[in-house]
């Protein structure tokens, strides 16, 4: 017989897992491409820059899946109104940081519309 909890726990411990591998790729993916980068002479100022992006883009994408993990946990689960405000709790601190690390990308907030530009 299927066991549809046993399914949703470790979809949710796969998904935290695929979590912590993008943002840990991420990182050392930035790292090699930073060193790159170094010796084809770009400025400081650049080096920082592209490094800080590429790892805020890792860690965003990073924690979309950890969000997605804990949602599926936490619904599958046994339901109380301990682990709905613990979910809540864990999506809105991932939530803010999910809006401060686009802000870090883009340069602009999420619900800010991006201008087109005029010829």
């Amino acid at each position: 017989m299927f066991d549809f909890t046993m399914f949703a726990q470790t979809t949710g411990k796969l998904l935290d897992a695929a979590g912590v591998v993008v943002i840990l790729a991420g990182a050392v993916l930035s790292t090699f491409a930073i060193i790159i980068a170094a010796f084809k002479q770009k400025s400081v100022h650049d080096l920082y820059l592209t490094y800080r992006h590429n790892l805020a883009r890792s860690i965003l994408i990073g924690l979309e899946f950890l969000v997605a993990g804990d949602i599926i946990r936490s619904v599958a689960g046994n339901l109380s109104i301990d682990s709905v405000v613990i979910l809540a709790i864990i999506v809105v601190i991932r939530s803010l940081l999910g809006v401060e690390f686009e802000m870090e990308i883009e340069g602009r907030w999420p619900w800010q519309r991006v201008k087109k530009k005029t010829e």
